[in-house]
């Protein structure tokens, strides 16, 4: 057995002032309640809120209280993600890895920005991958990304055995964001932590899931702080035997017997992509992807789905 204590910290966010002190105070509780706790995460945006008007430079005052937090209890120490402002004066989602010595081990900006939404936020394009000594491999994405299964691809394929997932969402998809983290667990055979933010940062229900896609904690919508144990051993077992004894999903992608051309920007396979619409927020109104003005036809035979409008069409010929 391989133990290793992770906790999420789920905690409401305030969008116009920082909300270091109060995070700081929370990991002081979290501690002295669960001291056996080795490596805290909090949501994305956590610090300083969901608004790039508060970007920093990645070295910045708070990011070096939390390096004093983190050695004071010995803990890893993922403090979510805050906006960054690179040299170029771009603005990035960027989350960085504390160890317990209270140095940076690494830093990760967002793959993916939730776009059309999170506007003027830059996509990063390096992976973040950490290892704790004596425990395993981990690796970092946030929010949006997971959405996008090629990242933990990447992360599984060079050895990750959990996912660590700061998140953002206060919107309607949080119910399929769960599934998703539980799919991902399965499909990747890892532990998936999802943790989510309160009030400015979210809508709560953080979710740890193991490597067979069963939910082993579910945060309602209040404050909570929550240390789960997991078992490495069990992300290296499942890996060789399969989930519960059967699908071998990893040597599966490893022995697979095809390339997938829709990888290759100039194969044409993603030629569908192309026709969909620009990457926008819907309108009032909107009809993008209904074909309002389109005649269904059935049989060869022309079929109005809105009877007393007329579309103005000439009748198809039988085929």
């Amino acid at each position: 057995m391989t133990p290793f204590a992770i906790a999420g910290v789920q905690m409401y966010v305030n969008a116009l002032h920082p909300n270091v002190d109060g995070m700081i105070q929370r990991l002081d509780i979290l501690m002295s309640r669960f001291p056996w706790t080795q490596m805290v995460l909090f949501s994305e945006i956590a610090p300083l809120g969901p608004l790039p008007k508060f970007s920093l430079p990645a070295m910045n005052e708070h990011i070096q209280r939390f390096q004093e937090a983190a050695a004071k209890h010995n803990v890893w120490l993922i403090p979510g993600t805050m906006h960054e402002t690179a040299e170029d004066g771009s603005i990035y989602n960027t989350a960085t890895v504390i160890g317990p010595d209270g140095q940076i081990v690494s830093t990760y900006r967002k793959m993916f920005p939730f776009k059309p939404y999170e506007v003027g936020i830059q996509a990063g394009t390096e992976f973040c991958i950490f290892d704790v000594p004596g425990i395993g491999r981990f690796g970092l994405s946030i929010c949006y990304d997971i959405w996008i299964p090629e990242t933990t691809r990447q992360l599984t394929s060079q050895g990750v055995e959990v996912l660590l997932l700061p998140v953002f969402t206060g919107t309607a998809d949080r119910e399929a964001e769960i599934a998703i983290a539980q799919a991902t667990a399965a499909q990747f055979q890892c532990y998936v932590f999802s943790i989510n933010g309160l009030g400015a940062g979210g809508n709560g229900r953080s979710c740890v899931v193991d490597p067979s896609g069963m939910i082993l904690h579910q945060s309602a919508g209040h404050e909570d702080s929550f240390p789960i144990e997991i078992d490495l051993d069990q992300v290296r077992r499942q890996r060789e035997t399969g989930l519960k004894g059967l699908g071998q999903v990893l040597k599966s992608f490893r022995d697979r017997p095809v390339d997938f051309p829709v990888y290759d920007r100039a194969s044409g396979a993603d030629g569908y992509l192309k026709t969909l619409g620009p990457l926008e927020i819907p309108q009032q109104g909107s009809s993008a992807g209904l074909r309002l003005n389109t005649p269904l036809e059935t049989s060869g035979e022309i079929v109005n789905p809105t009877p007393g409008l007329d579309f103005g069409v000439t009748p198809l010929a039988n085929k």
